[in-house]
């Protein structure tokens, strides 16, 4: 049995068992007459396998009753069954659309706006291609990973509302077989690419990647996502998610080379996720690729931070500057206010 607000779902082997009550029988000697199993007549009473037209007919047979009564019995029972599932399924839907951030999912075109609560849960099954959204936080992208720097219950659904998002537009792009060492060929000239403008880097850098089997996906960030990138297999190519909008560039080439090492490193694909070993891995290979420790310990060691120092460094390791005055901060050479007018903020169309 199955209840819900408006409906109760009664199996037919409920009215079997008042029959066999009324009869006196017990369930061993009905299976007996019904030429069945003790477990299939326990099965059917308990509603756990479906009343079939054969059976429906023995049922006539021994107990009297027409065929027809039993299989429209079955019918109405499968019915609101359905209903009664949709409904309570409904109920649970409209408490996880609470923490879905749809409105901004929809600010982005990613949904159809609505104040409807039930219309988003209908537009959100669609978008995660989920029957209810209870299934949501299953891994629906298994093997993922990514560079998050907060956790939570919200956080979680905004990651999985935006990893989606890159899924789906990764369809559109048409990439080549992956090749895993072509990436690490390729990689020095991508490193160049943080000395230009995103315009003139970014076509060029989807198409160097299409090369090697891999779509980069350009989104906007959503709230409560804690989200640089993410990095994951989709069928025959890895998809990298990259949150881009109002980023500086520092931030958004170490977060690249951080989801290229996932994939070097081997990092992907894995039952469990990534582990801290792997995520400080990823971040070692994202640090080395843009300033090799070595050269950033020769510099440091004279500890000049100066502006001129500095910008002459990032023109001798050919990086941008902004990226030598961001690793100086993170690794508290200098404060975080200083030289704010050598980082590049970059404003992707996402």
């Amino acid at each position: 049995m199955m209840r819900s607000k408006t409906f109760i779902a009664t199996p037919p082997g409920a009215t079997i068992k008042e029959q066999l009550v009324n009869r006196g029988m017990t369930q061993k000697e009905f299976a007996s007459r019904m030429d069945m199993s003790e477990k299939h007549i326990s099965h059917l009473i308990n509603g756990e396998v479906q009343l079939t037209s054969d059976v429906a007919m023995r049922l006539e047979l021994v107990l009297g009753i027409p065929a027809q009564f039993w299989n429209n019995l079955e019918m109405i029972y499968r019915e609101k069954l359905i209903k009664a599932q949709a409904e309570n399924e409904m109920d649970e839907d409209l408490e996880i659309i609470k923490k879905i951030p749809y409105n901004e999912m929809a600010k982005n075109g990613w949904v159809e706006a609505t104040r409807n609560s039930k219309e988003k849960v209908f537009n959100s099954r669609k978008f995660f291609e989920v029957v209810h959204l209870g299934l949501v936080r299953r891994p629906l992208i298994p093997g993922i990973v990514c560079r998050k720097l907060g956790d939570g219950e919200k956080s979680d659904y905004a990651f999985i509302s935006w990893a989606q998002r890159a899924k789906l537009e990764a369809r559109n792009v048409s990439v080549n077989p992956i090749n895993l060492k072509k990436l690490k060929d390729i990689i020095p000239n991508i490193r160049k690419m943080t000395m230009q403008d995103p315009s003139d880097f970014c076509q060029v850098l989807c198409e160097k990647l299409a090369g090697c089997g891999i779509a980069i996906i350009f989104l906007p960030h959503i709230g409560g996502s804690f989200l640089h990138g993410a990095t994951f297999y989709d069928g025959p190519k890895i998809v990298i998610g990259m949150t881009v909008r109002g980023k500086d560039a520092d931030r958004f080439w170490f977060s690249l080379f951080h989801e290229i090492g996932h994939i070097v490193l081997g990092h992907i694909n894995q039952s469990e996720g990534t582990t801290e070993q792997d995520e400080k891995a990823a971040d070692v290979f994202a640090r080395n690729i843009l300033i090799p420790d070595e050269q950033f310990e020769a510099f440091t060691s004279k500890g000049d931070f100066n502006r001129s120092s500095i910008v002459s460094f990032a023109e001798k390791v050919g990086i941008d500057v902004g990226i030598v005055v961001g690793r100086l901060q993170k690794e508290l050479y200098i404060p975080f206010g200083w030289y704010k007018d050598l980082k590049t903020k970059y404003e992707l169309t996402a």
